[in-house]
Protein backbone atom coordinates (compact mmCIF):
# COMPACT_ATOMS: atom_id res chain seq x y z
CA UNK A 1 0.00 0.00 0.00
CA UNK A 2 2.62 2.57 0.94
CA UNK A 3 4.60 1.76 -2.67
CA UNK A 4 1.51 2.54 -4.57
CA UNK A 5 1.28 5.81 -2.49
CA UNK A 6 4.95 6.51 -3.10
CA UNK A 7 4.96 5.39 -6.54
CA UNK A 8 1.59 7.64 -7.42
CA UNK A 9 3.56 10.91 -5.54
CA UNK A 10 6.91 10.25 -8.00
CA UNK A 11 4.68 10.33 -10.96
CA UNK A 12 3.12 13.60 -10.48
CA UNK A 13 6.20 15.25 -8.86
CA UNK A 14 7.79 14.02 -12.79
CA UNK A 15 4.65 15.28 -14.27
CA UNK A 16 4.98 19.08 -12.77
CA UNK A 17 9.02 18.49 -12.89
CA UNK A 18 9.03 17.77 -16.47
CA UNK A 19 5.64 19.92 -17.66
CA UNK A 20 7.87 22.78 -16.03
CA UNK A 21 10.96 21.99 -17.69
CA UNK A 22 8.97 21.75 -20.91
CA UNK A 23 7.13 25.14 -20.40
CA UNK A 24 10.23 27.10 -21.10
CA UNK A 25 10.79 25.27 -24.85
CA UNK A 26 10.06 27.81 -27.19
CA UNK A 27 7.47 25.11 -29.29
CA UNK A 28 6.13 28.45 -31.49
CA UNK A 29 9.14 28.26 -33.65
CA UNK A 30 8.72 24.25 -35.48
CA UNK A 31 4.93 24.14 -34.81
CA UNK A 32 1.50 26.25 -36.16
CA UNK A 33 0.39 29.02 -33.80
CA UNK A 34 -2.75 29.41 -35.41
CA UNK A 35 -3.76 25.48 -33.90
CA UNK A 36 -2.63 26.59 -29.97
CA UNK A 37 -4.67 23.52 -29.03
CA UNK A 38 -2.45 21.23 -30.71
CA UNK A 39 0.68 22.56 -29.19
CA UNK A 40 -1.10 22.07 -25.72
CA UNK A 41 -1.97 18.47 -26.42
CA UNK A 42 1.84 18.23 -27.67
CA UNK A 43 3.49 19.77 -24.44
CA UNK A 44 0.73 17.62 -22.45
CA UNK A 45 1.72 14.64 -23.85
CA UNK A 46 5.30 15.05 -24.16
CA UNK A 47 5.65 15.82 -20.40
CA UNK A 48 3.46 12.82 -19.42
CA UNK A 49 6.00 10.51 -21.31
CA UNK A 50 9.18 12.06 -19.71
CA UNK A 51 7.53 11.68 -16.90
CA UNK A 52 6.93 8.19 -16.59
CA UNK A 53 10.92 7.98 -18.45
CA UNK A 54 11.68 9.64 -15.04
CA UNK A 55 9.63 8.37 -12.13
CA UNK A 56 10.52 4.57 -13.52
CA UNK A 57 13.97 5.58 -13.78
CA UNK A 58 13.77 6.70 -9.98
CA UNK A 59 11.85 4.25 -8.51
CA UNK A 60 14.24 1.31 -10.19
CA UNK A 61 17.35 3.43 -8.45
CA UNK A 62 16.06 3.48 -5.44
CA UNK A 63 14.78 -0.30 -5.54
CA UNK A 64 18.98 -0.81 -6.71
CA UNK A 65 19.94 0.59 -3.45
CA UNK A 66 17.70 -0.41 -1.14
CA UNK A 67 18.98 -4.25 -2.23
Amino acid sequence: MLYNILSIAVYLLSFVASFYALSSVRFERFTDVRKPAKVQTLLLLLSMGLAYVVAQFLMSFVMWKAM
